[in-house]
């Protein structure tokens, strides 16, 4: 595996280990290949995704707003970031920006 991926998983696990999302607070996770950014909210506790929403990179923001869309339908106003081990800036932090922008809160 590539120094890069091994650091990723490395802090992916670590913040994992302090991070749960609940039934009223459940965990907003981003995953990001090299061409998409994948965001669902989890609620760990029952081991279901409540919701998830996918696209290019390009438009991460247009997907924090669309997931937190998906979410205020569903009657959730705050969620617990999971930022899945990335750096928090660039295509992650336009998503969360974009979740917040929607009227989600974390």
């Amino acid at each position: 595996m590539l120094e890069k991926q091994i650091k990723r998983k490395r802090r992916h696990k670590r913040v994992r280990a302090k991070i749960k999302g609940t039934a009223k607070v459940p965990r907003l996770c981003v995953f990001r290949s090299s061409k998409n950014i994948y965001a669902q909210i989890i609620d760990d506790e029952k081991g279901k995704t409540l919701a998830a929403v996918n696209g290019k990179l390009a438009s991460a923001a247009e997907i924090g707003k669309l997931i937190a869309k998906k979410a205020i339908e569903k009657k959730i106003n705050k969620v617990v970031f999971d930022r899945g081990g990335y750096k928090y800036h660039g295509k992650v932090k336009a998503l969360a920006d974009g979740a917040r922008e929607a009227g989600l809160k974390f």
